[in-house]
């Protein structure tokens, strides 16, 4: 059951309706919840070659869009061995409940009026798709970003059903730096003057605003400088850069909904494994299980030393450093380097 619509086509996506109400970290109860998610491949007899992979923010759960080669026959994720899994993410606009989903008390859309939830609340999402698909196990659990918070999330809440683990370009909390550049995105969605009205597309001019600023957290000056600049020096305005910015922005708001945007940038502020936990080093000494952790060396958003933290608390942690020329998006570039380093540690069956 789809509670909205979805402002593109996505090729089989699948839905789990959860029949019970969900309560939020906050304590507010969501009384209706839909999932939607991707499967690849065969679930094994023993349920046990599941791979699961978390999206980044404004990512879907068809991995073939952002990581198709990684996934496939013959990939690194064999559909021919492994049952990958990626569900949407709780207040994203791609299937699973969220602002624009219809409240079933008036069927009307949630809008501004959707409660606020965690990084911890969309794990438990993914958790109770995980029971209604019956896995008890998970391979490999993997992320990166937004989606390797997922994955420390989901392990602490069941770190002896998942056997390994990949991090990419991720931390154990949001840094103050992140969290200032996410209130920049929503002070650019706030401006606009039609974001709190109650339509899907309230709010469009302000998400190509705020996702133009983001771009510039998640590469480089220097990718920026080599691709961006332009060869005519008699320009004195349409400079290849700003065209840049603004065909990323228009993308964006043709394939997501700036209210479902606002609520993910606040769910990101509350990224933090430590919370109620004694300390984020007491977290992750709980996680056992083999975990590579990558990170990119050019990454601003996400850098290097909040990776090499986690490798260093984790009491089976192993860090690695992808060298690149696109910052924080090399999560989803950099293929090869990503492959020899998840090959360590992908379970064979």
């Amino acid at each position: 059951m789809t509670t909205y619509n979805i402002p593109v086509n996505i090729q089989d996506l699948q839905y789990y309706d959860h029949e019970k109400s969900v309560q939020l970290e906050s304590g507010i109860i969501l009384p209706q919840l839909t999932i939607g998610y991707h499967t690849f491949g065969t679930l094994n007899k023993t349920r046990d070659n599941v791979i699961w992979v978390c999206h980044a923010l404004t990512a879907n759960s068809d991995v073939r869009e952002w990581w198709g080669d990684l996934l496939g026959p013959g990939k690194l994720f064999d559909t021919d061995k492994y049952f990958v899994v990626c569900a949407n993410i709780l207040g994203s606009c791609y299937g699973t409940t969220g602002p624009r989903s219809r409240n079933p008390k008036d069927h009307i859309a949630y809008g501004l009026q959707f409660p606020t939830f965690t990084m911890r609340d969309i794990a438990k999402v993914n958790l109770l798709l995980k029971d209604h698909l019956n896995i008890e196990e998970i391979a490999l659990l993997i992320g990166g970003s937004c989606g390797g918070h997922q994955c420390l999330e989901m392990a602490l809440k069941m770190p002896e059903r998942v056997q390994n683990m990949v991090l990419l370009a991720t931390s154990a909390r949001e840094s103050a730096w992140a969290i200032a550049l996410h209130e920049a995105g929503r002070l650019a969605l706030t401006a606009d003057p039609t974001f709190r009205e109650n339509q899907d597309r309230a709010g469009a001019t302000g998400l190509k605003a705020a996702r133009a600023q983001a771009l510039l957290g998640y590469r480089t000056i220097q990718s920026y400088i080599k691709q961006q600049t332009d060869t005519d020096d008699q320009k004195i305005d349409e400079f290849k850069a700003a065209s840049y910015v603004q065909y990323q922005g228009i993308k964006l708001e043709r394939r997501f909904y700036a209210q479902c945007y606002y609520y993910l940038l606040k769910a990101l502020d509350t990224h933090n494994i430590g919370r109620n936990r004694n300390s984020i080093e007491a977290a992750l000494n709980q996680l056992n299980m083999p975990t590579v952790v990558i990170g990119i060396d050019s990454d601003m958003l996400i850098p290097i030393p909040f990776q090499q933290m986690l490798a260093d608390h984790l009491p089976n942690g192993h860090f690695r450093s992808i060298p690149s020329e696109f910052g924080h998006d090399g999560f989803l570039i950099e293929i090869d380097a990503i492959t020899k380093a998840v090959q360590s540690i992908l379970p064979q069956f």
